[in-house]
């Protein structure tokens, strides 16, 4: 997920910027893995590796904006990708094709949340995906929004046992490590847990303010 939020900021940012943006990405690895907040060690950048490869083989079905109903959009969330080494063999760069579906999204204001830069301070999988999570159902809810323990879990793909992912969750509501949210365990007689999150920033709960359009002098060469 962290190597797709990179890959969305950068898109977001040329257009804003007035240039030309493109499913085509070309990097290094030390600038993904210093943007999601990880090592730059040998160990880093095979698990960078692994990640992108996962993301290439995973295969994705969903009938969101599609102009039929009924009809599905299957597609990898990389086509595909590869990388670029020294007579050595080090790693100089990387190389990724983004999917179209992916991409259009990116685009399209209405279908991107933004996210706090502490996001990446967080060191846990589960609290990162915990603050994705609040961040696409807490929205501008004053109200904030609820799971139960099971549903969450069963949400999280987790493979450890409920007990234990439970646990989990408890100590992560004790800390507070998500940036704008607050965490909090309601359950009421017969019921089951439920975590709750609110957020603490005011903004939040604002309507979104207009983009601002890209300037012309980047537009006009173009």
């Amino acid at each position: 997920a962290d190597i797709l939020i990179w890959a969305a900021s950068q898109i977001v940012e040329a257009r804003d910027a007035g240039l030309r943006t493109s499913r085509l990405m070309a990097t290094t690895p030390y600038e993904i893995l210093t943007f999601v907040g990880r090592g730059v060690s040998l160990r880093d950048y095979q698990r960078l590796k692994a990640a992108l490869d996962r993301l290439q083989s995973t295969t994705v079905a969903t009938s969101i904006r599609q102009p039929a109903e009924g009809r599905r959009h299957r597609f990898s969330w990389i086509n595909e990708w590869q990388e670029r080494t020294d007579r050595d063999g080090r790693p100089v760069g990387v190389e990724l094709i983004l999917p179209d579906w992916f991409y259009r999204a990116v685009l399209d204001d209405t279908l991107v949340l933004t996210i706090d830069r502490a996001y990446f301070d967080l060191t846990g999988g589960l609290e990162r995906w915990l603050y994705r999570v609040a961040r696409k159902h807490g929205g501008r809810q004053s109200f904030g929004w609820s799971f139960d323990f099971a549903h969450l879990h069963q949400k999280s793909g987790s493979l450890s046992p409920l007990k234990h992912f439970a646990y989990d969750l408890r100590d992560i509501i004790r800390r507070q490590p998500l940036p704008g949210y607050r965490l909090a365990v309601v359950q009421q007689a017969g019921s089951p847990e439920l975590l709750t999150f609110v957020a603490t920033d005011p903004t939040f709960f604002a309507p979104p303010r207009p983009r601002r359009k890209p300037s012309t002098r980047f537009g006009d060469k173009l």
